[in-house]
């Protein structure tokens, strides 16, 4: 199964309806600029762990991460 940004989140431990999805993204971006998604204050270390291993390891989570990682950015 191809990961989505709801499977990711479902990974994470966080609710994955789109309704949740938009209000983490609303609550927690934009992130500054020079953060990086896997260095935000608001993941477990778990979670952030999960993040960065994904990245490193160029998973197949890692473009949802990466999708994440632009909506968190750009949240208004």
């Amino acid at each position: 199964t191809t990961p989505t940004l709801q499977t990711l989140f479902e990974q994470l431990g966080l609710d994955s309806d789109q309704a949740s999805i938009d209000a983490f993204v609303d609550s927690h971006g934009p992130l500054p600029e020079g953060v990086k998604l896997i260095d935000a204050d608001f993941w477990t270390l778990q979670q952030a762990k999960f993040l960065k291993e994904q990245l490193h390891i160029d998973a197949d989570w890692a473009p949802v991460v990466d999708e994440l990682n632009v909506l968190l950015h750009e949240a208004n």
